[in-house]
């Protein structure tokens, strides 16, 4: 049985994308209520060509799209999600670091 079902479901559907480079990162420790072993909040750093020609609202509701049925609004376990989408070309090698949560030091 897997300790991270959210994640391995997230990664699941977006190999729809074929991408080139995936990272999913659990970033719920960070944030306010957490406890061990849960998976509310990622970061995703995702490289493929189904972006070409695509603005940045586009790429992200592309991958809203494969991963609705996860996020909190549709039932999910996803509370937070937040999105660097790049092609091949625009690939640099290294996801953006995430800011601290405003409620990381709430009880």
């Amino acid at each position: 049985m897997s300790t991270t079902p959210t994640a391995d479901a997230l990664n699941a559907e977006l190999q729809a994308l074929q991408p080139q480079h995936i990272e999913l990162m659990n970033e719920s420790m960070n944030h306010a209520g957490y406890f061990e072993g849960k998976e509310s909040h990622f970061k995703l750093t995702v490289v493929s060509e189904a972006f070409e020609g695509k603005r940045l609202v586009a790429r992200h509701q592309l991958v809203y799209g494969l991963v609705n049925a996860l996020l909190t609004s549709q039932g999910g376990q996803v509370h937070a999600l937040a999105i660097h989408a790049y092609t091949p070309t625009e690939w640099q090698g290294q996801s953006p670091i995430s800011p601290l949560c405003a409620g990381q030091n709430k009880a």
